[in-house]
Parts: structure tokens; C-alpha cells; sequence
């Protein structure tokens, strides 16, 4: 395996884990938006939420617990929590080439 091939496979894998932790951040960000009762009409907060509804789209609304707080913790965390884990692993697969 040339030096070169190996720094490129090595590159996609960081590339990889950033795109995945960069995910999980905004979703994180946006639990914690939630919980601290963000204004809404605040044009950041807004782009953070459609940007995490649209990752978690798979696992919004997976949870059917009574309390709200409970549903987006648990539905948006999960999604985070499988980006970084996926993203990670793949990541770690790609720097092993």
C-alpha cells in the first residue's frame, strides 16, 4: 500500500468522524436549546431545530413518553448517539485501510 493511498484513507476517516461529530453537535445543541426554552422565532434557533428534525427525521417521535421534554431528549440523543457511533466506526475503518 503506497504512503499516499494510506494519508488519503487516513483523510476520509477524519473527514468522516467531523462530518458525524458535527451532526451529533447540532442535535445535542438543539436538546439544549429545547430544555432551556430557546426563543423560537430567533432565526439561529430555528436553523438549529430544522437542521436537527430533518437528521433525526428516522427517530423523531420514536418515544411515545407523556412528558415532551422526555420525547425530544430521547428522540434526538438517540439520533446523535447513532451518528457519532456510526460515523465513528466507519471513521476508525476507514484510518485502518
Amino acid at each position: 500500500m503506497s504512503p499516499r493511498y494510506h494519508s488519503g484513507a487516513s483523510q476520509a476517516g477524519r473527514v468522516v468522524a467531523i462530518v458525524a461529530d458535527v451532526m451529533a453537535l447540532i442535535l445535542g445543541l438543539w436538546i439544549l436549546m429545547y430544555l432551556l426554552d430557546a426563543n423560537r422565532a430567533n432565526d439561529f434557533v430555528r436553523f438549529v431545530h430544522d437542521v436537527a428534525r430533518w437528521l433525526a427525521g428516522w427517530s423523531h417521535d420514536l418515544f411515545t413518553f407523556d412528558e415532551e421534554w422526555a420525547r425530544v431528549v430521547t428522540g434526538y440523543g438517540l439520533a446523535a448517539v447513532v451518528y457519532l457511533f456510526v460515523g465513528h466506526a466507519v471513521a476508525g475503518r476507514l484510518h485502518r485501510r
